[in-house]
């Protein structure tokens, strides 16, 4: 697979302490390859044991490492092929696309509201990596000219289950908590539950689609959602 240049991936090892190490590779894309490499030879176990495996946005921790410098020395070695595709079971979202700031996702992309429901809602997204909080997966897809910035001011309070844009992620809220992202929509999925396992719905390589739930509403007749601003 080629990096973000062109050629094979590069991978810089970091070795962190004495028994973890950090990869760090060019872009996005090569880290979701380099996580799936990574599970594939731990199953294979072709891998040298470790505790934990942490993909993030453009790095993989790996904890537990019985010698971080050798194993940097021989991951840089690797060919890394593309994860693969189409074999992948894939989550499906229900969602209205009902966000407060629908109208102003709208305006940066040049449509019309309706058709940010559509375009997003036809766009295969996988979960890059998971952080921020319990259950919470940054999902990647949208191509560049869609990325969008965050809110100048963050909100204080954001809805749980609120589908949201930032940058070149989409994500959904599993719990209510501050957030500048950009909100176009809701959803009554359970991001997070441990009751069930695994806890988390979506999980670093998971494919998930969105699935318009009803028509969008005209901007006239949504429903603003009430909220505070941070100062």
């Amino acid at each position: 697979m080629t990096g973000g240049s062109g050629g094979r991936i590069r991978v810089r090892g970091l070795p962190v302490g004495d028994h973890a190490l950090l990869l760090e590779v060019d872009t996005g894309e090569a880290a979701l390859a380099l996580h799936a490499e990574l599970l594939r030879r731990a199953a294979a176990r072709t891998l040298p044991a470790v505790r934990e495996i942490v993909p993030a946005a453009r790095t993989v921790l790996l904890d537990g490492v019985a010698d971080p410098r050798r194993l940097a020395a021989e991951v840089a070695r690797w060919d890394i092929p593309p994860p693969a595709g189409g074999h992948d079971a894939t989550v499906d979202i229900a969602v209205r696309y009902d966000g407060p700031d629908l109208a102003d996702v709208a305006e940066l992309w040049g449509v019309a509201p309706h058709e940010v429901a559509r375009i997003h809602a036809d766009t295969e997204f996988r979960v890059a990596f998971c952080g921020f909080a319990p259950g919470f997966g940054y999902l990647t897809g949208l191509p560049e000219h869609r990325h969008v910035p965050r809110r100048a001011t963050p909100r204080t309070r954001v809805p749980v289950g609120s589908v949201a844009l930032a940058g070149p992620y989409t994500g959904v809220y599993p719990r209510s908590s501050p957030g500048g992202w950009q909100l176009i929509g809701t959803t009554d999925a359970v991001l997070w539950d441990t009751a069930r396992t695994p806890a988390a719905l979506l999980a670093p390589g998971t494919r998930v689609r969105f699935v318009p739930q009803r028509p969008i509403a005209e901007p006239s007749s949504r429903q603003p959602v009430r909220e505070e601003t941070s100062t």
